[in-house]
């Protein structure tokens, strides 16, 4: 059974995968190679026999799970790092903090055809994949066991995207909130504390006003090279109306979200010739249990927002040992690199 397992010094909690365990001299093997035939990919329609039953579709009426007639699937990962049976088991030893890793693992398959890039997905199919994150993340909140719930995305190898090379996005949700999330929301709770106002809202109303690095924007979403990028060409979304949530977005948003993520996603890859890369949507912890005092401000204080990492230089040993990131191109640049084609019709 996997484990989380937090460190004592700064509160970090690690997933202990005991079944993913290898042996040392298993990290020298030769990497699997990517599978790029639809016919032996098992994330194309008509092989939903090659893998775990499906938890939620988007189907056509008359179909059944877990055969044709699909148009987003979602499956439990197969090697899962959290688990939904279980309870969390919650002990110490010494000084150091366990808990069974229970939670949730699953597999956003983004489409029945053999598309590789999620640019390549209709602005239609993008919306669909994001009601099912939707649907996915508002159906966990009601597990009492579950704190957090984190959407991303691995492109590429140096990205993670590993061997199966079929669009597809993932779920992992957790019995604790992740610290790097934590870290967002104390800062945003302590900037609400000095001004009285979200820092999100005010970086979107600056961002607007000074024009340096706003890449694009549509009537609900902007898209902006963040003043502090960790990373060349590193793109943050997010929604003009202030929201902490993102599974609360409208139908007219999500519209909205699915378009501006397509242009983005379309840009990246023919402007970086098509680079690994991660996305991740950062929203808010659910608030099931409210302690006095605890997070009173979130819901005005915190603001969902999409984060897109494009792999395009290594982080080494003086970024791991002192949490510095080294960006060798200026965001502002890279605004100007990306706000190219903006009225080209794609």
């Amino acid at each position: 059974m996997p484990e989380l397992r937090r460190d004592p010094i700064i509160g970090r909690w690690v997933i202990i995968a005991t079944e993913r365990a290898k042996r040392p001299h298993d990290f020298s093997k030769t990497a699997e190679s990517p599978v790029d035939n639809p016919e032996e990919c098992p994330f194309c329609e008509g092989h939903e026999h090659m893998t775990p039953p499906e938890i939620f579709a988007f189907r056509d009426d008359k179909t059944s799970p877990d055969s044709p007639g699909w148009k987003v699937r979602v499956v439990p990962s197969i090697a899962p790092l959290l688990r939904v049976e279980g309870d969390l088991g919650r002990r110490g030893w010494g000084v150091y903090d366990i808990m069974n890793a229970t939670g949730a693992h699953e597999v956003i398959i983004e489409s029945p055809q053999h598309i590789t890039h999620f640019g390549k997905l209709s602005r239609e199919q993008i919306q669909l994949v994001l009601k099912t994150y939707i649907q996915r993340i508002d159906d966990l909140q009601n597990d009492p066991r579950i704190k957090y719930v984190m959407i991303y995305k691995n492109y590429g190898k140096e990205a993670g995207g590993g061997h199966l090379l079929h669009t597809k996005s993932f779920l992992i949700a957790t019995p604790i909130t992740p610290k790097r999330v934590k870290e967002e929301l104390q800062g945003a709770r302590i900037y609400y504390g000095y001004k009285d106002r979200c820092i999100f809202c005010d970086i979107i109303r600056q961002e607007q006003e000074m024009g340096e690095r706003l890449i694009l924007e549509n009537d609900f979403f902007v898209a902006i090279s963040p003043f502090a990028s960790r990373f060349p060409c590193e793109v943050w979304i997010l929604p003009k109306n202030h929201s902490c949530d993102f599974y609360k977005i409208t139908e007219e948003e999500l519209i909205s979200l699915a378009e501006i993520l397509k242009e983005i996603m379309n840009r990246l890859e023919t402007g970086l010739n098509d680079p690994p890369f991660n996305f991740i949507i950062h929203t808010a912890p659910f608030r099931k249990k409210v302690k006095p005092g605890y997070w009173k401000t979130l819901e005005w204080d915190y603001h969902w927002h999409i984060e897109i990492m494009p792999r395009l230089t290594r982080v080494a040993g003086f970024e791991w040992g002192s949490g510095f990131y080294i960006n060798p191109l200026p965001p502002e640049e890279a605004t100007k690199f990306l706000r190219e084609g903006v009225n080209n019709e794609r």
